[in-house]
């Protein structure tokens, strides 16, 4: 009787970037498994909130159709911060990390929701040489390639954004004891928390388990993950930098009651990849992964059936 163990179809890594941040990641499936997916999530989120998608997606995994690696961006999660500044150009660079050492052939899919999706397109601008023979598909998730503020309709508007960035994130640390003492008396159980989570975060049919769930992977986030990448989003303008996504089949998804990335990003990024399928979901907020993990995995179950039969082809 053979006394060879099977192969781990689970376990965690440390990415080291070149700033000295150790990002967190799970992996799971064979290494010699046809495509890998990649997820990569969103701000004040962590790799958890993709556990809807990788649930639905554990059937390819332990068939070894699949390889799934999943990480905290810096600052989130488990992940450290590094030494360099926050920028969403270097969140691209990490996830350029994560690629080179944890799926450095082969096949990768990529799934980018909200901050992840403007790192996938910070990746595409600065790695553009991997869209089309390394990357071979990509899901765009409730994101925007910019123009995240809108134009001032109040006066009170224009006097905050003559603010720059930098400065709004220093007024938020300077609050940011009493934001922590706000949040440890109005946690994640409680019915106010929940209601502000899903007023901004949710739409109409989602769950009382969906919001709890948001809830409590935000509330974990700290107070400097939330002021620290703000400037850094707002600043996130990457419409003129996508040609790499036009040679690779690409999903964009979007709530029609988002209001963190509202439709209109969406119509932009149509604009820029007319070749992208995009589907504007009903009911529907910000947390897509959530509220409909079946269409969300759906959508990138195509682009790996797509990647399987490119390498398959090859």
């Amino acid at each position: 009787m053979s006394t060879t163990a099977p192969p781990r179809l689970r376990r965690t890594a440390a990415v080291a970037t070149p700033d000295g941040a150790l990002l967190h990641a799970t992996v799971e499936g064979p290494d010699d498994a046809p495509v890998t997916l990649v997820l990569v999530h969103g701000w004040t989120l962590a790799q958890a909130a993709w556990d809807d998608v990788a649930a639905l997606l554990t059937p390819q995994v332990a068939d070894g159709r699949l390889r799934l690696v999943r990480y905290d961006q810096r600052g989130h999660g488990r992940s450290g911060w590094g030494t360099a500044d926050v920028s969403v150009d270097r969140l691209g660079a990490d996830l350029a990390a994560v690629l080179d050492q944890l799926a450095p052939s082969g096949p990768v899919v990529l799934a980018g929701h909200s901050m992840g999706g403007m790192t996938v397109m910070c990746l595409a601008a600065a790695r553009p040489e991997l869209f089309g023979d390394r990357v071979l598909g990509v899901a765009l998730v409730s994101t925007s390639a910019g123009d995240l503020q809108r134009p001032p309709r109040t006066r009170a508007e224009r006097v905050r954004q003559r603010l720059t960035p930098g400065a709004l994130a220093l007024a938020a640390l300077a609050g940011a004891r009493v934001v922590e003492r706000l949040r440890r008396l109005v946690p994640p159980e409680h019915p106010r928390h929940r209601a502000v989570v899903r007023d901004l975060l949710y739409g109409a049919d989602a769950t009382d388990a969906m919001v709890r769930a948001g809830a409590e992977i935000v509330h974990a986030t700290t107070v400097r993950a939330f002021t620290a990448f703000l400037p850094a989003l707002l600043e996130h303008d990457e419409h003129a930098e996508l040609a790499a996504l036009t040679r690779v089949p690409v999903e964009v998804l979007v709530g029609d009651s988002d209001k963190l990335t509202p439709v209109r990003h969406t119509r932009r990024l149509a604009e820029a990849l007319p070749g992208a399928h995009v589907q504007v979901v009903p009911r529907t907020g910000h947390m897509l992964p959530n509220e409909r993990p079946s269409l969300v995995t759906a959508s990138i179950a195509r682009l790996l059936t797509d990647a399987a039969a490119s390498r398959a082809a090859a």
